[in-house]
């Protein structure tokens, strides 16, 4: 029986395959979520390089949340890795999930990110 991990990875490799097909060249928008931090890049998957990131851990959103491991902290990062995604000339971008189902933090940031200007 597989593990957990392993079964987290299928899920993760099963969502990168179906956002290959639907691409068409756009930039890869990656979260991950841990049990206290959450993070964001945006991935050109053509050059191989990480166009914009941002996560909870980041000196200036740390002084301004509570926590790390919230939908406000997820809201805030989403928003600004749009902000960052937009000055590097990104607006569509595809929505990688991950392993992770969309709710809760995952939703947070993507509707934080939707409103800062990216389009998936």
């Amino acid at each position: 029986m597989a593990t957990v991990k392993e079964m987290l990875r299928r899920r993760a490799s099963r969502v990168r395959r179906s956002l290959k097909k639907v691409a068409n060249g756009r930039p890869r928008l990656s979260v991950h979520r841990s049990s206290k931090n959450i993070y964001a890049q945006v991935i050109d998957d053509a050059e191989g390089r990480t166009i914009a990131a941002a996560s909870s851990l980041e000196p200036a959103l740390r002084e301004q949340l509570k926590t790390g491991a919230d939908k406000e902290a997820a809201a805030a990062v989403g928003k600004l890795v749009a902000e960052r995604a937009k000055q590097a000339g990104v607006t569509d971008v595809v929505f990688d999930r991950g392993a992770f189902i969309y709710h809760g933090r995952i939703q947070a940031l993507a509707d934080s990110a939707r409103e800062g200007g990216l389009n998936f």
